[in-house]
């Protein structure tokens, strides 16, 4: 196996300062270029600046594009490949593309390029810590730091083969191409895993994660704990139809947290102190991108062109179905006026005012983007639970129960569903759209449930969003294989075209 002898980390150093000294504030210092792999693997303190590199890559602006502003912008994606995500105008056309399924049905564009390069890059980094050897320090230290990078690793391996190979299906084998399974920091060209053999991989990397968080105490949200990587594992479960093994995971994940009151629901989608948010990226403002910020597209307030000129909304059917009991109906403004926007905020005469626009993230203010980009929240974990149980067939009254006790938080009116079987999932899933709006959830979810994307009768605009039904299965689900990996590649086999 042929060895990187350089290998790009994202190493972040806390200047001077030893790291047993180092608090939060050793994430968000100011990264390095590159290091040697044998320094990197030296000792279990450089472990943990390659883990921090990790952290930090979640939101650098990668290819030199305000439009690949890490996670953040992946997550933007994935909602604008759905029905649920509205694109009220062209603006600057960020992510119009992505929202006409222009990006990742060519080979050759960037944007379909943007995911592969920077989840294996994640991967890279993972492998180095994963694989170390002789590493000096605390035998603890060192297992946690191996912890985190075998989050990564699968959570970056589900991540690909959700975009990239065909969706998974309960009761089949699953032998249909997924991605290439790299487990090492090498660059031999490798043939495409099965679908199979990357969700083993993944589970495998979170069984291993888990035992090896087990009584860390991380410094802050953005580090990844043991309950983040149970919550990973139910998402896979889910995905994967393993429904008695998803539901006990999701209560196992959501132990310790609490789901944000009625009054703070309205508030708290900026800031990942929140009780409920489990897992998310803080940018310092040293840090910050810019125009390449999450909240440079996604938030209501920041003076950017995307926000002026193209302020997300909600699809109006999906709205109309949020009862006006329920607080996440105003996080959303069917009038498009804004006269209500947390901290008193008054938007300025040039922005846009259109209607069913989102109030969901706010930035910091009108010339500064930065906001926490969630990316694991307990109400998922009680959503999860509940649609698990739903689909075990058996278990309506305790799906019915988790749903509840959720719901009852989110608006004070709700009482307990009655409903059973499909009505009741139905009721579960419609209720995770409006919980997870614009978190980055809608394509995968479409995909897994093989669903076709509709988005007649509601207030997407025909001549923007171009493309209004695509039929479930189609091969426009699986996003095509990038070029540049199939030029560096010869054992690369493309999707369907």
């Amino acid at each position: 196996m042929k060895k990187y002898n350089k290998l790009t980390l994202l190493l972040l150093l806390c200047l001077s300062i030893s790291f047993s000294s180092c608090n939060e504030s050793f994430l968000e210092e100011i990264p390095t270029d590159s290091i040697s792999v044998s320094t990197a693997t030296e000792t279990a303190d450089n472990l943990f600046l390659i883990v921090n590199g990790m952290h930090r890559s979640l939101y650098l602006r990668y290819q030199g594009s305000q439009g690949k502003g890490g996670i953040g912008a992946l997550m933007i994606q994935n909602d604008a490949l759905g029905e649920d995500y509205v694109m009220t105008d062209r603006a600057n056309g960020w992510f119009i593309n992505a929202y006409q399924w222009n990006d990742h049905t060519s080979a050759t564009d960037s944007d379909d390029l943007f995911p592969y390069r920077t989840y294996y890059r994640i991967i890279r980094n993972a492998n180095t810590i994963i694989n170390a050897e002789g590493v000096q320090g605390s035998a603890n230290l060192i297992k946690q730091a191996k912890g985190q990078a075998l989050f990564y690793r699968a959570w970056s391996y589900f991540q690909l083969v959700q975009l990239y190979g065909k969706r998974y299906v309960a009761g089949s084998n699953n032998d249909q191409l997924g991605v290439p399974l790299r487990l090492e920091v090498t660059t031999d060209p490798l043939e495409r895993a099965t679908v199979e053999d990357v969700y083993t991989q993944v589970n495998q990397d979170l069984t291993d994660a888990i035992a090896a968080l087990d009584g860390y105490s991380r410094p802050s949200k953005s580090h990844i704990s043991k309950t983040v990587a149970l919550g990973l594992k139910a998402r896979v479960a889910l995905v994967q139809g393993n429904n008695i093994d998803a539901s006990t995971l999701a209560v196992q994940a959501r132990s310790g947290y609490n789901l944000m009151s009625f009054g703070e629901y309205f508030t708290n989608f900026s800031n990942y102190e929140s009780e409920e948010w489990m897992w998310g990226s803080r940018i310092q403002e040293d840090q910050s991108m810019y125009f390449a910020n999450y909240g440079a597209y996604v938030s209501r307030n920041y003076s950017s062109s995307n926000i002026r000129g193209n302020p997300k909304a909600i699809n109006s059917t999906l709205y109309h179905k949020i009862p006006t009991s329920d607080v996440r109906s105003r996080i959303f403004d069917p009038t498009g006026q804004h006269n209500n926007l947390p901290g008193g905020i008054v938007l300025p005469s040039n922005f846009n005012l259109e209607p069913y626009t989102s109030q969901k993230f706010i930035a910091t203010d009108f010339g500064d983007s930065r906001m926490d980009v969630p990316y694991m929240r307990v109400s998922e974990m009680y959503l999860i639970e509940a649609e698990a149980k739903s689909r075990m067939g058996s278990d309506d009254a305790d799906a019915a129960n988790a749903l509840f006790e959720m719901s009852k938080v989110r608006n004070p009116s709700y009482t307990l569903s009655t409903s059973t079987g499909a009505t009741l999932l139905e009721e579960i899933l419609l209720q995770r759209r409006w919980e997870l709006w614009g978190e980055g959830f809608r394509f995968y979810d479409l995909k897994r449930m093989d669903k076709a994307l509709d988005r007649t009768g509601a207030n997407h605009i025909p001549s923007l969003s171009v493309i209004i039904n695509v039929p479930a299965g189609d091969k426009r689900w699986e996003w095509l294989i990038p070029q540049d990996a199939l030029n560096a590649n010869p054992l690369l086999v493309q999707n369907a075209l």
